[in-house]
């Protein structure tokens, strides 16, 4: 049987991030940070497990750490060239590395399964589909 791999880029094509498998999660997030980190209204994210990513070109990326006010963090990484989110680690959960739905490959087959922190979602964003989780 074959293992299902899909490729996320930057967006000059200098880091290039390979997943097997299927992921964790799937999820839109409309909390403060994921906004910022996304430049829009909310994030889409595909979570997968360490074990099944493989970074290509992970020299060039940078890295910036945020502190929440849990006290948890999170390592955002970067494209030193175009700049590009590529991927960030959260913990606890640094065992997983959330990469941004929209650097994948068009036909990725990606569809969110969470909406998570509605109570700050835009009133004008609506996330739907028969199987989608919604949390406040």
């Amino acid at each position: 049987m074959t293992t299902l791999t899909r490729r996320a880029t930057c967006r000059c094509g200098q880091i290039c991030i390979a997943c097997t498998g299927e992921p964790i999660r799937v999820s839109a997030c409309h909390c403060r940070e994921c906004k910022a980190q996304s430049g829009s209204a909310f994030a889409a994210q595909v979570r997968f497990p360490a074990e099944q990513v493989r970074i290509e070109g992970e020299a060039k990326a940078k890295m910036w750490q945020y502190t929440g006010a849990s006290g948890n963090t999170a390592d955002f990484f970067f494209c030193g060239t175009c700049g590009s989110g590529v991927w960030y680690r959260a913990r606890p959960y640094h065992d997983a590395y959330a990469i941004p739905l929209g650097n994948f490959e068009p036909g990725h087959g990606f569809v969110p399964g969470y909406s998570v922190y509605e109570d700050r979602k835009e009133p004008w964003v609506s996330i739907s589909g028969e199987r989608v989780e919604h949390y406040d």
